[in-house]
């Protein structure tokens, strides 16, 4: 490693931990990832450089970015003071979005992983960033055709907004069961809720359930010897579930499948966004708080990924096995005195089948692959709630 990179990472270091010190608790920003789509196949459709040039000169420029592959693209809420602008926002740029690439004639579609399209016949975006993942990772790339929403929330403190990091491990296989949407991939019914996270999460390195650090200098200390040994070359190489973002100043909830319908998008990042206040609150006022074994929580979190909301999480206080549903509830009686004093309440909600649910009881019911799917595009296309 050369000195001008060891500059680099030293200044990124410096840079966001300062950045921590100053940032307001509790702003919110909210990513989403979208397939592009042809509009009669619902073939993915390699078409990234036409949705960004298409942007250029609108309000929605600033807030769109590719994501890997050609056939995606991300759009952004940005960074909003309340949780009632973020669900605003949300709202907005899925307008914004869907009015761009219907000019393009290109569709749109919001789960976790598109069931059919091989992922060999999707071209990675030409950036400088993703040709060295490529160059690194090679085929784990290459087959990383998914989909996700992403809540970022801003915690005061750099010691802090690790711990709250660390304590958010607890709950990732909830909110995972919550948002899955992803029971098909390459042409066949995997019996999983969440494919996509067995196929990101199982694959890429550093990502998943990361350890619990106690503080910024533990956190730190990770970063320096991820770079001394040459492990990464970008801070965005560590791709775990969740982590203290180096970038901004926020605590990034990675964990959740994309959402087909614009409501379900707005209640999950209402609890990924009340889940982490709550739990900062907890810290501040010395409530104790789990801290869980990885090997437990993984336990957790393959039920998530295979039986979704419709399973069974293990209470692990109790050890014993309780509905994910009831879990659910459970965790969104906890949240919500902080949630009614932040305004995010209107939002949280426990849908009565999620998408993979929707999706598994329509196969069930005799529908095709081709007709399940057209039927969560058309989800996406209903922008009121």
């Amino acid at each position: 490693m050369g000195d001008e990179q060891k500059v680099g990472y030293e200044e990124l270091l410096a840079t966001s931990r300062a950045a921590f010190e100053a940032v307001p608790d509790f702003t919110v920003a909210v990513e989403e990832e979208f397939a592009l789509l042809d509009p009669v196949t619902l073939d993915l459709l390699n078409r990234f450089e036409d949705v960004r040039d298409g942007a250029q000169g609108t309000d929605l420029e600033p807030h769109l970015v590719g994501e890997l592959i050609a056939s995606e693209v991300e759009v952004r809420t940005g960074r909003c003071d309340t949780f009632a602008d973020a669900a605003e926002k949300i709202g907005e740029r899925r307008v914004q979005l869907r009015g761009l690439v219907e000019s393009l004639g290109i569709g749109l579609a919001s789960t976790g992983t598109h069931p059919w399209s091989p992922w060999q016949e999707q071209r990675i975006i030409d950036t400088p960033h993703y040709r060295r993942n490529d160059e690194l990772l090679r085929y784990v790339v290459w087959r990383n055709n998914t989909f996700g929403l992403h809540v970022h929330v801003g915690i005061n403190g750099p010691d802090r907004a690790v711990r709250v990091a660390s304590a958010l491990r607890n709950y990732l296989p909830e909110l995972l069961a919550l948002s899955s949407s992803s029971p098909f991939v390459e042409g066949v019914f995997t019996h999983l809720h969440s494919a996509r996270t067995e196929i990101f999460t199982r694959m890429f390195p550093r990502c998943g359930i990361p350890d619990a650090f106690a503080d910024w200098q533990e956190w730190e200390s990770y970063i320096r010897f991820l770079y001394a040994t040459g492990s990464v070359t970008e801070h965005t190489q560590i791709w775990w579930s969740v982590r203290p973002h180096l970038a901004f100043p926020t605590v990034e909830i990675r964990i959740c499948d994309a959402q087909p319908e614009l409501g379900e998008a707005r209640s999950l990042a209402a609890l990924c966004y009340a889940l982490t206040a709550r739990i900062a609150r907890a810290l501040d006022e010395g409530e104790p708080l789990p801290s869980w074994p990885n090997r437990l929580l993984e336990e957790n979190l393959w039920r998530a990924i295979r039986w979704g909301l419709s399973g069974e999480l293990i209470d692990l206080e109790r050890g014993e096995p309780v509905a994910a549903r009831a879990r659910l509830e459970q965790l969104l009686d906890w949240v919500r005195p902080v949630a009614d004093e932040l305004g995010a309440t209107p939002w949280l909600a426990i849908p009565e089948r999620n998408a993979a649910e929707r999706q598994i009881a329509r196969h069930a019911e005799g529908a095709t692959m081709e007709q399940i799917f057209a039927e969560q595009v058309a989800a996406g296309e209903r922008i009121a709630g």
